[in-house]
């Protein structure tokens, strides 16, 4: 068994929890952490919750999630579509308030709310598949939407070693080289155009925008230890990191409470 799913399953024998809840969108994290959770041998019940998806993402989820249920008697599969909830929500505003990030992030929020429902149902918990350079980087996820889980198994990993984790694992071709998408926007963007830069630059940024590394670290990149001789597209790259690590800060640490005197 991978470390990984040991380190799922201790955690839920310790806490006496029954089984775990994916949600599957299509993507090369989900497909991942779905299949580290069929390992363990618990329930582990996946859910597609599609809100105006596009049939190409959907149907690859649903793809990955025959090839869990073919090799794993453990593994079952619910298709929610939440997409007459979300139309309903969205007829009940007023038209300025039908803000474009915010209709997003509603999304991922009903997705969010989905996922504890069948949880508490079968006695299990959320399991989160966001990706080191999103949950701790760029915070790149909703807060109380995909940012809203129990445990997070692959939190401490970059995308590239998702790839090559789920590239060892069997994930299908068409999974590992499809081009990383929230699932949240009509027009289908793609992460890298809503952020403006790559996954790997943004392991390299995140990496050389860490000032605990020694100076040897950077080295390593190849760039003087002042950032003298980084090229255009590298400063780019670092402002993009910057940028979004400090906009969303406060959805990567625990919320503010007062303290009283």
């Amino acid at each position: 068994m991978n470390d990984i799913s040991k380190w799922i399953k201790n955690y839920c024998e310790q806490y006496g929890i029954k089984s775990l809840i994916i949600g599957v969108s299509g993507g090369i994290d989900s497909a991942l952490t779905s299949t580290l959770c069929a390992l363990t041998d618990l329930e582990t019940i996946l859910l597609t919750m599609p809100i105006h998806q596009s049939p190409d993402q959907h149907l690859r989820g649903l793809r990955h999630i025959d090839w869990l249920k073919d090799n794993h008697s453990n593994v079952s599969h619910r298709d929610i579509d939440l997409t007459s909830l979300y139309d309903t929500f969205v007829s009940g505003l007023e038209d300025d308030e039908k803000d474009t990030l915010a209709l997003a992030n509603t999304r991922a929020r009903l997705r969010m709310t989905t996922l504890y429902q069948i949880a508490q149902v079968h006695g299990g918990i959320v399991v989160g598949t966001g990706n080191k350079v999103e949950d701790f980087g760029v915070g790149f996820f909703t807060k109380y939407g995909d940012g809203g889980v129990d445990i997070s198994p692959i939190a401490d990993l970059t995308k590239t070693e998702v790839r090559e984790m789920a590239k060892e694992l069997g994930v299908c071709e068409e999974i590992l080289v499809a081009p990383p998408t929230d699932g949240l926007w009509d027009d289908g963007r793609t992460d890298e155009d809503q952020i403006g830069a790559t996954y790997e630059e943004l392991e390299w940024a995140m990496d050389y925008s860490d000032v605990s590394r020694p100076k040897e670290f950077l080295r390593m990149f190849g760039v003087n230890t002042d950032g003298s001789n980084i090229t255009d597209r590298q400063k780019e790259v670092v402002e993009i990191y910057n940028r979004l690590h400090n906009q969303n800060r406060h959805k990567m640490i625990p919320i503010p409470v007062y303290k009283k005197g």
